[in-house]
């Protein structure tokens, strides 16, 4: 099992104060990184992401200009500056129209939208809504980012958040709440599911064969992690075990799926399957930050890619996915000439879900330029398998955002 990111969280106050928390950041990402290979878990990458960039200082093209040099000298492979906070009815939109820019001009960071968030009070007194203005925003800005960027790519760096909290170790979910800083892992567990499906065994025997390797895998990491954030004095929120997957079928959370039982991903079954997954996160004991959840990657992950070119499942079925697992839409390739209308109503439905079953869901939407439903993807990136171009309806929901406005939820 590998460690998708060790992802450190800051305030940025200001670009003189910043680079000294950024440098000792990278200290204790470093550390952790070396302890954590030691203890036999290889890690991908270090990350560091600051408070929503809605609260950010300055101007955000700048900043991402002038910080990032400071992130990559401290040992950093990637930086998010947070989503514009669109999940109250008098947000502040500006910063919206700062993203395609702050995409197109940087290869190593991040940023997104939270566009919906339940939010409750000491009181037990909690309130959600949904902000149409912004959803229709953000699908333009999507669509802007597909075509203006070679076959899309820049999407993969702009996440649309649904009741996405602080301190998700996930990129490009992660933000900081504003407080002390905080160090967070992510990991990249399929195989383990890989693993414990593919030997003999009732459904029970299987699902506590999981749980108690991911219990097995937390207690070291967090034997490992936890001292060392304290010794630096950052908050240690926990551990994201979202089953994510990489793409080779033995990191395949499709396979895991597959060896279970289900013919292929996709098929009857799946939904079930998906929801036993995340029972498994649930029973487990660590603690818990981010997600913890399954991850459905279309693009990350080898057998998802591979159903896709075999036409086994759509957007529709991922939101179905996602209802009992994990994370919602992530690197969904889509026709270049979806309309913003409907790209708007995908992410609707996304944020109803996470709102009205209170959990948090992202939607990672990729249109590619030129591309029909049904045409494979191109991409040469090593974290990508290429896939289908999934379909779409064709049709949006243009009376819905005329009405325009918050909706509570």
């Amino acid at each position: 099992m590998n460690i998708r990111s060790v992802t450190c969280f800051i305030n940025i106050d200001g670009l003189g104060a910043a680079a000294e928390a950024v440098r000792q950041a990278g200290h204790l990402a470093g550390e952790a990184k070396a302890a954590l290979e030691a203890a036999g878990f290889p890690v991908q990458t270090t990350r560091l992401a600051t408070q929503p960039l809605s609260h950010l200082p300055g101007e955000p093209l700048t900043l991402a200009a002038e910080l990032w040099p400071r992130c990559a000298d401290a040992g950093f492979e990637y930086l998010s500056l947070g989503p514009v906070l669109a999940d109250q009815p008098d947000a502040d939109l500006s910063r919206l129209d700062a993203i395609p820019d702050l995409i197109r001009a940087t290869e190593s960071v991040f940023a997104g939208v939270l566009l919906a968030r339940r939010a409750c009070t000491e009181r037990s007194e909690c309130s959600a809504g949904i902000n149409l203005d912004a959803a229709r925003r953000t699908a333009r800005i999507v669509h802007e980012i597909a075509h203006s960027t070679e076959l899309g790519f820049g999407n993969l760096r702009l996440a649309v958040l649904a009741n996405v909290g602080p301190h998700a170790p996930f990129f490009p979910a992660a933000y900081h709440d504003g407080g002390p800083p905080a160090i967070a892992i992510a990991t990249e567990s399929a195989d383990l599911a890989v693993a414990a499906f593919s030997q003999s065994g009732s459904l029970d025997e299987v699902r506590r064969r999981l749980t108690g390797a991911v219990e097995g895998a937390a207690r070291c990491i967090v034997a490992v992690v936890e001292p060392l954030a304290t010794q630096r004095g950052y908050r240690f929120p926990g551990l994201d075990f979202s089953l994510a997957p990489f793409p080779e079928e033995a990191r395949s959370i499709g396979a895991a799926v597959e060896r279970l039982g289900v013919e292929r991903f996709g098929a009857p079954g799946t939904l079930f399957v998906a929801s036993l997954l995340t029972e498994c996160l649930r029973r487990a004991r660590y603690p818990h930050c981010g997600f913890n959840g399954l991850m459905l990657p279309v693009l990350e992950d080898a057998t998802l890619a591979a159903r896709s070119r075999e036409g086994l499942f759509s957007v529709n079925d991922l939101l179905l996915y996602s209802a009992v697992c994990g994370t919602g839409l992530d690197t969904v390739p889509l026709p270049g000439d979806v309309s913003v209308d409907e790209l708007a109503g995908i992410l609707l439905d996304v944020a109803a879900l996470a709102l009205r079953l209170d959990k948090p869901l992202t939607a990672r939407l990729m249109p590619i330029p030129g591309a029909r439903a049904g045409d494979l993807t191109n991409f040469d990136f090593e974290y990508f398998a290429n896939g289908r171009v999934l379909d779409v309806k064709g049709f949006g929901s243009q009376g819905l955002f005329a009405r325009g406005g918050w909706v509570d939820a």
